[in-house]
Order: structure tokens, then sequence, then C-alpha cells
């Protein structure tokens, strides 16, 4: 967990075995999450509430399949802006985050400024994004921009470290 500068907190077994559980399956009760990690029910509870509480886990949610809800349109982005300074990247960042389209947002370096992940429905509401989130801004120097064919692999997962 790294978050500003933070210390990671010390994970033991029992919390390595928790958190891969719950990567796989977040609907878990406590007591199946207790039985598939061989710990008692108030134990395992009590070891949750220390992860959410110290912001390893970061929140839980519902993972859905976007080609079923006709949103099957995925754009990788690249985004460079004229001006670099400090500021400027912040003000184009915050821009992003009331935007539903845009998934992820990676500031990244040598090369583009930003890499952003985009998730619409279809060339049109792609074309009404890229105007609305991207050209349509004064610091924008240039969009390129990939459009995924194929999803090989897509994974939430974040390998927990051993000791």
């Amino acid at each position: 967990m790294q978050d500003n500068g933070s210390i990671p907190l010390e994970l033991d077994d029992l919390d390595r075995r928790i958190l891969n559980q719950l990567q796989q399956d977040s609907a878990l009760t406590n007591q199946e999450l207790a039985a598939r990690v061989h710990a008692s029910p108030p134990t395992c509870l009590r070891r949750v509430r220390r992860l959410v509480e110290s912001g390893v886990i970061a929140r839980q949610v519902a993972i859905l399949a976007p080609e079923k809800l006709g949103s099957s349109l995925t754009a990788i982005v690249e985004i460079t802006l004229d001006v670099q300074a400090a500021e400027s990247l912040d003000v184009f960042e915050r821009s992003l985050m009331d935007e539903p389209a845009v998934q992820q947002c990676y500031r990244v370096s040598t090369g583009p400024d930003f890499v952003v992940i985009v998730q619409v429905r279809d060339m049109p509401a792609y074309h009404a994004l890229v105007h609305r989130a991207f050209t349509a801004q004064a610091n924008v120097r240039n969009v390129r921009t990939f459009f995924s064919m194929h999803r090989a692999k897509f994974e939430t997962r974040v390998e927990v470290p051993d000791a």
C-alpha cells in the first residue's frame, strides 16, 4: 500500500490469505471467508476491518461486463499537454475525475503526459468524449488513441507481498 508516501501495513500470513480470498470474491460472507482462510469469524472480521481502516482495502466493488451493458468500445488514450507545469497537470487530471467514461488515468513519464483508459458505447460516444474532455481544453496539444480489438487479460488483482 502506497498512498502519498505512507508506510506499508505489516501483513502476516492470515492477512495475505484474507486479501487473496477477497480479491477473488469480495461478496463472501464473513463466515465463508473465515472458513476459507482457516480463522474464527470474529478474528476474520477484526482483520478485515483493520485492512479497510488502514486503506489496504481501498473499496469493494462489483466488476461488470461492459459488453453486456452495450459499452463495447475500449480506448487507450495518450494525451500530451502544451504546458507541463505541476499546476497544469493537476488541472487536467482533475477535469477527468468526473468523467464517467474515464476508467483509469495515469500520469506517465517519457512520452505523453497522461495515459487514459476509456470505456464507451460506440464511436460517436467516443468522439463526444474526446471533444468534451480533451480537445476542448486549451492546454491539450496532442491526443493519440488506440482502440482495443481484443482484451486478452483483465485483472484487478494486486499481488500481496510475502513477509
